[in-house]
């Protein structure tokens, strides 16, 4: 049987000023069918997306050969106010991040409610009522409070379902979803895709599913595209794609991630592919436990002992204080040399123990004990200097450096702040040879946080907490927003920084695969309780607890 195409990309070419970032491109979406597009930042995927709705950037953008037609019309030569009666109607867009796409001034239900006022013929109470259908339809808990309730009240998962009840509100032919569940837990990951197919086949739409993630698209769609650096390098069936990749690239994307039946030593990166350096050494069980053997046999860096975290909310003038419990009489113990992976869905605790290891947020009860000493009791200037000792790299390394420093004098800093070496001198020579531990060279001493990719800056990030020496570090989600092969090279260089100083890590994600790979022991934490706490290939093998089990079996696990 033929496939019948909804839209038809053919030769299409984007430039932003002089630069081409789209090369020729040409596919179609067929009617009923999900595509997946897939490939890292800068591949061009979201860019050739915007441009079938037209919401390329005028001014710094145009495109210089080809054509989108959608229903015989080549959306390339339509006006702003035709686009206006095709966006939301018959083509609509799920974006990446709901935060920000969702005007944090309105409440959600107005929100939906207004894409039903403008492209439908819907009285307001009406629109309020379809509205309240769609919540119902897309599974949100209790559709009337979220109906009232503003962006900010909602979860990250429910955010997200705000906005696909508003992209499918006006029941459009073409849904582009792009990276709708980078952020999300795998759970309600695994929630929203099987949502995105229920809704894909109830009201037959074609969907274009956009990730960096190949596994996810094994998840969803049928038929797949791989793009790189503007082009697309293969197409096919996403059966085809996975047993047989073709380009080089493709075979890099499915191996850079962790993999959840063996251990390498070093995980391959998409640069390892192209150079044809790949390196498959393998950790074995007998090394792993010769390992922990050594590692147990010492006593602990670190004792957590019936830590509670409690936060207290007032609704009301004349209502009874609630409390909650963040960490809930959570206690284990950490080795030193030892990847404890720490896991679970968000608002499960595990930032909060983090913090309150950290000092940043102090426990409401419980011991801490580093080093035999309970640095819950500790002055403040005693706490200054256990910062030396406990670092933390955050997840958004962008945020967490000053713009309008050069990365050099980041990392000098904490060295000047703990009186490290005798001078600025010393210091700036200590600074090039962390830069160069982290794979960036002298060159970038000078240079700007704005200046530099996700992935250099995570690195920057890395080498401002390794700058003191720490024994142990707290990486709080730390690659959990970098492309495939950008993890892969973070987290080769966190397992060679632990070789070469001896650190000990806390690692927090909720990409199991990643934790898996990294951890010695895992905790599992859920509504502040430690659910299950054990080897990390024990608990993936053999889960004890339920939720365990359901976290283990939502993560994508390609063909």
């Amino acid at each position: 049987m033929k496939e019948t195409p909804i839209l038809t990309i053919n030769d299409l070419s984007i430039a932003f000023g002089t630069n081409e970032v789209i090369h020729h491109i040409s596919y179609q979406l067929n009617q009923n069918e999900i595509l997946g597009i897939v490939g890292e930042s800068g591949s061009g995927k979201s860019v050739s997306s915007l441009a079938i709705l037209g919401l390329l950037p005028k001014k710094i953008s145009k495109i210089t050969s080809g054509s989108i037609f959608y229903n015989n019309e080549d959306l390339t030569t339509l006006s702003s106010k035709k686009f206006q009666n095709i966006r939301g109607k018959q083509i609509a867009m799920i974006f990446q991040e709901p935060m920000s796409s969702l005007n944090p001034s309105m409440s959600c239900g107005k929100q939906v409610q207004e894409i039903l006022l403008q492209h439908t013929n819907l009285s307001k109470q009406a629109a309020k009522t379809e509205t309240l259908s769609l919540f119902e339809k897309v599974k949100l808990p209790n559709p009337e409070r979220i109906y009232n309730a503003y962006p900010h009240e909602i979860s990250g998962g429910q955010k997200q379902r705000v906005m696909i009840a508003m992209a499918i509100s006006c029941k459009p032919d073409i849904l582009i979803a792009d990276e709708p569940t980078t952020a999300l837990d795998v759970t309600v990951q695994k929630e929203i895709i099987k949502l995105l197919k229920e809704l894909q086949a109830e009201n037959k739409m074609s969907i274009i599913f956009i990730t960096h993630d190949l596994s996810l698209i094994s998840e969803i769609a049928n038929r797949a595209l791989v793009m790189y650096k503007g082009d697309i390098v293969e197409q096919g069936e996403v059966s085809t794609i996975f047993k047989t990749p073709q380009h080089i690239y493709t075979k890099a994307l499915i191996n850079s991630r962790p993999s959840l039946k063996t251990r390498l030593k070093t995980l391959p990166t998409i640069q390892d592919y192209l150079n044809n350096t790949t390196k498959t050494e393998i950790i074995t069980a007998e090394e792993r436990q010769q390992k922990h053997e050594k590692l147990y046999s010492t006593p602990p860096l670190l004792e957590v002992i019936n830590v509670e975290k409690a936060y207290i909310s007032k609704s009301g003038w004349f209502s009874k204080p609630t409390v909650f419990k963040a960490v809930d009489n959570v206690s284990f113990k950490l080795y030193e040399g030892e990847t404890l992976g720490l896991v679970g869905e968000s608002g499960c605790g595990k930032s909060t123990l983090g913090n309150a290891i950290l000092q940043l947020d102090k426990a409401t009860s419980g011991q801490i004990l580093y080093n035999g000493i309970d640095i819950t009791k500790l002055s403040k200037s005693d706490i200054k200097k256990l910062r030396k000792d406990i670092q933390i790299i955050f997840q958004d390394p962008y945020s967490s450096l000053n713009p309008r420093i050069p990365v050099g004098e980041a990392i000098m800093e904490p060295m000047k702040v703990h009186k490290l070496f005798h001078s600025d001198e010393e210091r700036k020579e200590k600074t090039i040879d962390i830069l160069n531990k982290v794979g960036l060279s002298e060159e970038y001493f000078n240079r700007y946080p704005h200046e530099f990719s996700g992935g250099q800056r995570q690195r920057i990030g890395i080498a401002r907490t390794i700058a003191l020496q720490p024994k142990l570090i707290v990486c709080d989600e730390s690659v959990s927003a970098l492309d495939i092969s950008v993890q892969a090279q973070v987290l080769n260089l966190l397992n060679d920084l632990k070789e070469t100083f001896g650190f000990t890590y806390i690692f927090i994600s909720h990409d199991l695969a990643v934790v898996k790979y990294m951890s010695d022991q895992l905790l599992v934490m859920n509504q502040g309780k430690i659910e299950e706490l054990d080897d990390a290939d024990v608990i993936y093998a053999s889960p004890k607890t339920a939720y365990s089990k359901k976290l283990i079996d939502a993560i994508p696990k390609g063909l």
